[in-house]
């Protein structure tokens, strides 16, 4: 009985592999919709140079939700004779229901020919060459099938030779020694393409005009999975491109997606790899995380992947202070409801928030070595700027707005008569909210941040009462203490009295004089 019952599983089983191939496209993903999938990667069931084409009532996608620009590319490059599809994270979010902040078009057509096909079109890029189709403000970004390339499934042993930009601008495929690769303009058929891509859940295609998805690595079962899931060997993509480890952090955390355990696997091993990158991309990746509207949820994520070492590598130090670690969660919590709701935000204040800390502790230091605070903080941030940019290239728009939210921070918490001057500062909204956080914080007395609420709410006279009210004007010129009779040489009293007074009086005019230009180099800085 026992034998008979083997024998009906293993039957059951035989014929389950049997049917494993579809008649048609549409009955193929119909199964692959209902099979609950595992957190392991799965060998493919079909040949992924065939997609399952899947219709609009199986996606269900809403083409309200579609820009009318990317239909006039893709429209636009059909009528031409050109295949062209929307693909990549725009077709992912149209099938989860988000509407897409870009739309990006892949083709069969050159970057040459898609440039002839439209006014506004001009190539960019050299690692990877496409095209910006642009309409108005929105740029529709439209690149050129790529063809598979063997890439080393190893790093080699030999130390990597760096190639001239001369040498590598004559190439189509280039890969460094560790299999980064640094060229990739080699075009190919739609299935190297899909092949090509990082995610299962990024290798789709939508054609708008007959409403259909094409799909080559069963993206739309890892889509309702919830899971992400690398196309090929993670090893082998992750050496091709380390940024793609952040994205595996940064979709995982933006998406609420489970990693597969073998997307997962070499991350630990291979997150060194980040330090090859250039830090200008290293900086753009970060951008786009930080700004992704999961701020947090992906901080968390690269903590747990190990990941922030290689880009934010004084994280670990800030989130371990009481203090820090609640700071930086009330800035990215903020910045994350700001995305949402549709405001800006400013990358400068963001990366303040982040590296604050450090500049606090060795201003700090600096002061208890007995330097005068401002040229403290200068020095402090200098040195926290330096480090940080052996990683991350921070833009000099950004850091200079950085510097400037750091630099007024000393001069609000003083508070006084150069409140109206620190009031005119173009950056004092962002310092003031940076003060803010760090009074919710409990870093500073709360007392400090509402004294500036009341301060900017008040009209002139209120102001001028909040100056004077309780001798809070901290920064009035102090009078210059008079010596004692004791020390005064005898028989020159009255003449002495008369030189101090006119001391004191020519010290108190060079303070008058010199403060404007004190605060204007403070403005400055």
């Amino acid at each position: 009985m026992i034998k008979k019952l083997i024998r009906k599983l293993f039957g059951q089983e035989s014929a389950e592999s049997a049917e494993a191939p579809a008649a048609t496209p549409e009955a193929e993903a119909t199964p692959a919709r209902k099979a609950p999938r595992k957190k392991t990667a799965a060998a493919p069931r079909r040949d992924p140079n065939v997609p399952v084409i899947l219709s609009s009532n199986v996606h269900g996608i809403d083409p309200s939700l579609i820009s009318r620009n990317a239909i006039r590319v893709t429209d636009g490059l059909q009528q031409a004779g050109h295949r062209a599809f929307i693909v990549g994270g725009a077709v992912r979010d149209l099938l989860l229901g988000i509407p897409p902040k870009d739309f990006d078009v892949a083709t069969d057509a050159t970057p040459d020919q898609v440039q002839k096909l439209f006014r506004r079109a001009r190539i960019i890029g050299r690692r990877f060459q496409i095209v910006h189709v642009q309409f108005g403000q929105e740029i529709i970004e439209t690149s050129t099938f790529r063809a598979l390339v063997d890439a080393p499934a190893e790093p080699s042993p030999e130390p990597p030779r760096r190639l001239k930009r001369g040498e590598l601008d004559s190439r189509t495929h280039a890969v460094d020694a560790s299999g980064r690769v640094l060229r990739d303009n080699v075009w190919g058929e739609q299935h190297e393409d899909a092949t090509r891509r990082d995610f299962t859940i990024n290798a789709m295609y939508y054609d708008p005009a007959t409403q259909t998805v094409l799909d080559y690595h069963d993206g739309m079962a890892d889509v309702r999975a919830r899971l992400l899931r690398m196309i090929g060997d993670p090893a082998t993509r992750y050496r091709e491109d380390p940024v793609r480890m952040l994205r595996v952090a940064r979709f995982a955390a933006k998406l609420g997606f489970e990693i597969d355990d073998a997307t997962r696997a070499p991350i630990t091993e291979l997150a060194d790899a980040l330090n090859s990158v250039p830090a200008a991309r290293l900086f753009d990746e970060m951008l786009k995380l930080l700004l992704s509207g999961h701020a947090l949820a992906c901080l968390t994520r690269l903590r747990q992947e190990g990941l922030h070492h290689g880009v934010l590598p004084l994280l670990d130090v800030v989130l371990e202070q009481p203090h820090g670690e609640k700071f930086v969660t009330l800035a990215l919590t903020s910045t994350d409801e700001r995305v949402r709701a549709g405001k800006g935000v400013s990358p400068g204040f963001l990366f303040a928030t982040l590296l604050w800390h450090d500049v606090q502790t060795r201003w700090q230091q600096y002061t208890a070595n007995g330097e005068y605070p401002v040229p403290a903080i200068h020095r402090a941030m200098d040195d926290v700027l330096d480090m940080q940019t052996e990683k991350l290239a921070i833009h000099k728009r950004y850091s200079s707005d950085m510097r400037e939210i750091w630099g007024l921070q000393q001069r609000l918490e003083k508070r006084g008569r150069t409140a109206f001057k620190v009031l005119e500062h173009q950056r004092f909204r962002a310092a003031y909210d940076f003060l803010l956080l760090r009074c919710e914080s409990g870093e500073l007395d709360a007392e400090i941040g509402q004294w500036w609420t009341d301060f900017i709410d008040g009209d002139h006279a209120a102001r001028e009462a909040m100056l004077t009210q309780g001798g809070k004007d901290r920064n009035a010129p102090k009078k210059r203490r008079r010596r004692s009779n004791a020390k005064r040489k005898s028989g020159d009293g009255a003449p002495a009295e008369q030189h101090d007074a006119g001391e004191a009086g020519e010290s108190h005019d060079t303070h008058d004089s010199g403060a404007p230009h004190t605060r204007e180099g403070a403005d400055n800085e």
